[in-house]
């Protein structure tokens, strides 16, 4: 039997939007997009609230609380209680329950559902989602969701897949910055970065994030799979928790603090790997 064709909204064209939008695309469905960045675009909507009236099952990959909170603003009349928002981008916890009250006014079903996963993942339908929400809304959109993923992740209630998203960005952004010493000191010793690729690679301390890091850190080369503003904004929403919660980070602060000087010095849109040639 063939998978039913449907129709999928889609906010935000960045790396991964526009990349699960072609997903979605090859899988046969219709796909009405809006973005402030791309419009020469097949089925562009000028406004969130003309994609929410094209479509029923809403994906969302904007930047920060202001872009989410305005987008399902601007649905908001359109909402009906046939419709599933689903946010992925990463905002605030704060942000994501807004976002929640707003569809729940519209009686619209809202689905909390960050992903992990760069460019790549997305470009090869790896990502894997993280979702909180109830278990019938997941059901009804699993098979537009698995299309772009290697797993989907059920959690709790909205806004707890949100605070692990944040969190588990904490630790790649402090893995990266760690490894950049690392190969910094290594050099400074006048030691081949190949060879510590190879003790890495024979270490406990290796993982994904270090096999895909590490090269680009050799090689210089920085384009973006996930961007250097975009983890500075994470890591800004995880001291924003550790605050609320009186919970020092020495660590993430310290990472956090080069981050932003590479911001500053106009570096936010390369990966954010490039934390290896900002000092701080």
């Amino acid at each position: 039997m063939s998978t039913p064709k449907i129709s999928v909204g889609l906010l935000g064209l960045g790396i991964i939007g526009s990349r699960v939008a072609e997903r979605l695309r090859e899988a046969g469905h219709q796909v009405f997009v809006w973005s402030r960045s791309a419009r020469d675009v097949e089925n562009f909507k000028t406004t969130p609230r003309a994609v929410a009236e094209s479509s029923r099952i809403i994906q969302i990959f904007v930047r920060d609380d202001a872009a989410l909170l305005s987008a399902v603003r601007d649905m908001q009349p359109a909402l009906t209680s046939d419709h599933v928002v689903m946010n992925h981008s990463t905002v605030s916890k704060s942000a994501t329950l807004e976002a929640a009250a707003i569809c729940a006014s519209a009686q619209s079903a809202f689905l909390d559902a960050p992903f992990t996963g760069s460019k790549m993942a997305a470009q090869n339908g790896k990502l894997v989602y993280y979702i909180g929400g109830s278990s019938q809304t997941l059901e009804r959109v699993r098979p537009i969701l698995e299309l772009s993923s290697q797993k989907i992740l059920p959690l709790d209630g909205i806004g707890e897949a949100m605070v692990l998203k944040i969190v588990t960005n904490l630790v790649s952004s402090i893995t990266v910055k760690a490894l950049a010493e690392a190969a910094a000191i290594t050099q400074s010793q006048g030691i081949s970065l190949d060879l510590l690729k190879a003790a890495l690679e024979a270490n406990a301390n290796h993982s994904t994030l270090i096999g895909m890091k590490l090269p680009a850190i050799m090689n210089g080369d920085f384009e973006p799979h996930f961007s250097l503003q975009n983890m500075l904004k994470d890591a800004e929403f995880a001291r924003s928790l550790a605050r609320q919660a009186d919970i020092k980070t020495p660590a993430l602060d310290c990472t956090a603090d080069a981050m932003r000087a590479g911001v500053d010095l106009g570096m936010g849109d390369l990966d954010f790997s490039v934390i290896g040639r900002i000092s701080g």
